[in-house]
């Protein structure tokens, strides 16, 4: 048997590592705060669904359970566009047929992944403990129990997957001039409420079952994932200022006049949104950076405790869980060195951690501002085109999402060049007198 690794914080991160680890013959203690989901009933209203994609389905294969997963999944082929006047439209995700996201549900997938972690004679999660230090050059924990009694565990090394307010993270914040730590934390003046679409009378979709739907409204917008039970996962992004803000939400009649003005569709959909929105709370929408990830080659930080991203490309989790998949990439390396490992794992993922968390923040002000724009709907149709018939073109966003060999920062920086090539083409009209294999090859252009 291998030596002790101690994971704090077991969410979906946090146990696909402690899955991996304990596969490679390490002895692995995880330890959490909540308590073990699956003997709880579960509360919604802090919910985003997950939007599951290459690069997190590569990691699950990785520890065996790919199919597993995806047998709770739904397949989503492109985003349903439900404009305020005029027929709601689908802009696929891609012009290949193989290429679609999936939903899945948070605590579905949390769940499968501790009954996977079960499995394991050398992996043990520890429910309801608070951990409050992390002796940094040690290998060891100080937490509390249930019962509020200290105690003490050591490990060969620590690694923080505890999420955006990770205390790990915070250990290592406390030893800012020594490590030469820099954090920043940046807030969209955005927050998100979850709502919810019930099944029709029959148990069926009231919407289109395979699709992420979107009521963009300039400067906010609904978003609705479908769940296996016919359900979907309705998400509010609204400003907290202005007149429909948050803020200006409050009373009834406001939350009224504004479906009744934006989201007329929806009220018959959701009769129900009054109540939901009086009873779920509102959450905040933010960006986590910092560096570096690792320190004395006994402590380590990765996925949001790392880079909490916002939600807007569905990439949060799998950005983590690619993580675990880059990980066990460096222990294939460099096993038996941990400062080596931390430290080549922390190089390899920092500035594709900063990408993803860039487009991430592109993706919203996409999706709420332009999907519905005639240029941005002509180059979505255009791309379509050039994946249907050329092989090697992949759009920004087939990119990021379905070639998994290209690293989040080479996707953004070509993504980038090609959107602004292809939507000068179409705002002037230019590709209209264009053949498909002149506008790929003016693609191709900008990587020469």
């Amino acid at each position: 048997m291998k030596e002790k690794i101690i994971i704090v914080g077991a969410g979906l991160c946090g146990t696909l590592l402690s899955l991996r680890m304990a596969q490679r013959g390490y002895q692995v203690v995880v330890y959490e705060k909540r308590a073990d989901q699956r003997n709880e009933e579960f509360v919604g209203g802090r919910s985003i669904n997950l939007a599951l994609s290459n690069r997190g389905i590569r990691a699950l294969e990785m520890v065996g359970i790919k199919e597993e997963v995806l047998g709770f999944c739904i397949p989503m082929y492109g985003r349903e566009i439900h404009p305020t006047t005029g027929d709601v439209w689908m802009s696929p995700y891609s012009g290949r047929e193989q290429d679609y996201i999936n939903s899945v549900s948070r605590e579905q997938l949390n769940m499968s992944l501790l009954e996977a972690a079960d499995r394991f004679d050398n992996l043990h999660v520890v429910f309801e403990v608070k951990v409050t230090k992390v002796d940094l050059e040690d290998g060891s924990i100080e937490y509390l129990d249930d019962a509020g009694n200290k105690h003490v565990d050591k490990g060969s090394v620590v690694i923080g997957t505890d999420g955006a307010g990770s205390v790990v993270r915070k250990s290592l914040m406390g030893r800012t001039t020594k490590l030469l730590f820099n954090f920043s934390q940046d807030f969209l003046r955005h927050g998100y409420k979850e709502l919810s679409i019930e099944a029709d009378a029959d148990g069926g979709f009231k919407i289109e079952k395979n699709a992420l739907h979107i009521w963009p409204r300039g400067k906010f917008m609904i978003i609705a994932l479908p769940n296996m039970d016919a359900s979907f996962t309705v998400t509010m992004f609204h400003p907290y200022e202005g007149d429909f803000g948050f803020n200006a939400l409050e009373d009834e009649k406001a939350l009224q006049h504004c479906f009744e003005t934006h989201y007329p569709d929806l009220i018959e959909l959701m009769p129900h949104y009054k109540k939901e929105y009086k009873e779920n709370p509102v959450g905040t929408l933010g960006t986590i950076r910092c560096y570096p990830w690792q320190a004395y080659g006994r402590t380590l930080v990765m996925g949001d405790a790392a880079h909490a991203i916002v939600p807007f490309y569905g990439q949060g989790m799998n950005a983590s869980f690619e993580d675990v998949f880059v990980f066990n990439e460096v222990l294939d390396e460099f096993e038996g060195d941990w400062e080596k490992v931390f430290y080549e794992f922390q190089e390899r993922r920092k500035e594709n951690a900063d990408a993803i968390a860039d487009l991430a923040v592109d993706n919203f002000y996409e999706m709420r501002d332009h999907v519905d724009d005639e240029a941005f709907k002509e180059k979505r149709k255009l791309e379509m085109q050039l994946e249907q018939n050329f092989g090697d073109y992949y759009s920004k966003y087939g990119m990021v999402t379905f070639k998994e060999s290209l690293s989040y920062h080479q996707a953004k920086s070509l993504g980038r060049k090609q959107d602004e090539l292809l939507l000068d083409l179409c705002r002037k009209g230019l590709h209209k007198s264009m053949s498909l294999a002149e506008v790929n090859e003016a693609v191709n252009q900008l990587y020469r």
